[in-house]
């Protein structure tokens, strides 16, 4: 019998900036699409539902859900095409936190949850969790590499 995959995936790294400049980056709609180093993607916002354009990956549609500076950003990632209205496919919620350390700096907190409510097979499920779980792992490195440099 197989471990039932995890509805969710929970990563944190600690940061040498100031909370107001982490969540600068953190609270651009898919900041963290990217491929090991913070680049600046196209983002065409419209109200709260903005399209994120990587270079190599395409484009992704993003919904932010709550913004509460500089502490908490959330954001659903949305499924369907640009020319889709049907904005509601189910996405996972992902959410930030930046939490200042009483020896300065932050700790960046991020929380991608929703696994067990995409339209996907178990195995596809598994594969999501194992790929973002590797992938906050790089985006947070990529984060502090931003700030305090390579």
């Amino acid at each position: 019998m197989s471990t039932p995959v995890p509805d969710s995936i929970e990563r944190s790294i600690d940061i040498t900036a100031d909370a107001e400049r982490v969540f600068a980056l953190v609270s651009r709609p898919g900041w963290w699409i990217n491929e090991g180093t913070v680049v600046e993607n196209i983002v065409e916002t419209v109200g709260d539902v903005s399209t994120v354009t990587h270079a190599k990956y395409g484009e992704f549609r993003i919904r932010t859900v709550e913004s509460r500076p500089p502490r908490y950003v959330s954001f659903r990632w949305l499924g369907g095409d640009q020319a889709n209205e049907e904005l509601d496919a189910p996405g996972t919620l992902v959410e930030f936190w930046v939490e200042e350390k009483q020896a300065g700096g932050v700790t960046l907190r991020v929380l991608e949850s929703g696994f067990s409510t995409l339209p996907v097979t178990e195995e596809q499920r598994r594969k999501n969790v194992e790929d973002n779980t590797k992938g906050w792992e790089e985006e947070l490195a990529a984060a502090r590499a931003f700030f305090e440099g390579a």
